[in-house]
């Protein structure tokens, strides 16, 4: 060990294995933080003069006492009486960000961009947690969850897990994951799942620059959970999945020739398998008018797009 080091640790009157463990703990406490700064914002959205006491009832923060909750939201300004300011934190939150990769990007096949966020549902009087990845282009849901919990691996991390299942077989390299600001995205685990997986994150820092993924909250919710009769987390699970596979396979989008995301998504995949096909065809009569008897491969007419898998997903 450096022997600069040695000193600094000796100097504080400590080990580097319990400086490090103290430096873990104060990054996840940072991270709780922000998770619970985000989701207070969002309600805040929808009840105004809510009291923190009352909103900390529902929200049952992990890690987070009833006390410091409130110092924390009336330190980001999130308190009843400066509502006007509850919509706006400051860096030294500890929040970072991404770059925004989503601004002037042209979206032109699946698996190029996810949008992703996390709502909150109320059962009983209580906050519950719907996360939720969409597939830009086809407008599939391709990851969902909900819990009880805002921790990353009750959250984000199940809902990516699932999205990258839902594409097992297709190479992910250069996909653009997009989110907010939420602790949630760049917690360690999660971020290691993206970059194992050679994703690109990216983040807004509002919910106009996350505006789909809000959208679909709103479908999600009022358009369908609100009329079924959900009780507790098993129901809203249940419902849930019930849920995203009506939209994935039964709800028309205009933006997609009026089909569901699934058969819109089938039919352009077939449509890049008939070009591959053509585009085979024609240079392989090509070089048979030219006199080469070498035979020609799908893997010498790379498509504008290489990872487009024509593959039933």
């Amino acid at each position: 060990m450096n022997c600069r080091l040695v000193f600094f640790y000796d100097s504080i009157g400590t080990c580097k294995q319990n400086f490090h463990g103290y430096l873990d703990r104060l990054l996840a406490q940072n991270d709780i933080e922000c998770q619970v700064l985000k989701l207070v914002k969002d309600v805040r959205v929808d009840h105004p003069e809510m009291g923190l006491r009352e909103m900390y009832c529902k929200i049952h923060p992990d890690g987070l006492g009833r006390d410091a909750f409130e110092l924390l939201c009336k330190n980001a300004g999130l308190g009843v009486k400066i509502v006007k300011n509850g919509y706006k934190t400051t860096d030294s939150s500890g929040t970072r960000f991404f770059t925004n990769l989503l601004e002037g990007a042209v979206i032109n096949r699946p698996n190029q961009l996810w949008q992703s966020d996390i709502t909150y549902y109320l059962i009983n009087g209580r906050f519950y947690y719907i996360t939720l990845i969409q597939d830009t282009f086809t407008k599939r849901i391709v990851g969902h969850h909900a819990s009880s919990s805002l921790a990353t691996v009750c959250t984000t991390l199940p809902a990516l897990i699932m999205a990258i299942l839902c594409r097992k077989g297709i190479d992910l390299y250069g996909l653009i994951f997009h989110s907010d600001g939420g602790g949630q995205y760049y917690f360690k685990g999660f971020l290691e799942l993206t970059k194992k997986n050679k994703m690109v994150n990216s983040m807004g820092k509002s919910c106009y620059e996350n505006a789909m993924a809000e959208s679909l909250n709103g479908v999600i919710k009022n358009k369908y959970l609100r009329h079924r009769n959900i009780n507790s987390l098993s129901d809203l699970r249940r419902e849930l999945d019930r849920t995203v596979l009506l939209y994935n396979t039964d709800k028309p989008h205009s933006a997609l020739q009026k089909m569901a995301p699934i058969a819109f998504e089938e039919k352009w995949l077939s449509s890049q398998c008939q070009t591959k096909a053509k585009m085979t065809e024609s240079i392989s009569a090509k070089h048979q008018m030219n006199g080469a008897s070498s035979p020609i491969h799908l893997s010498q007419t790379k498509a504008q797009n290489p990872d487009v898998i024509c593959a039933n997903q």
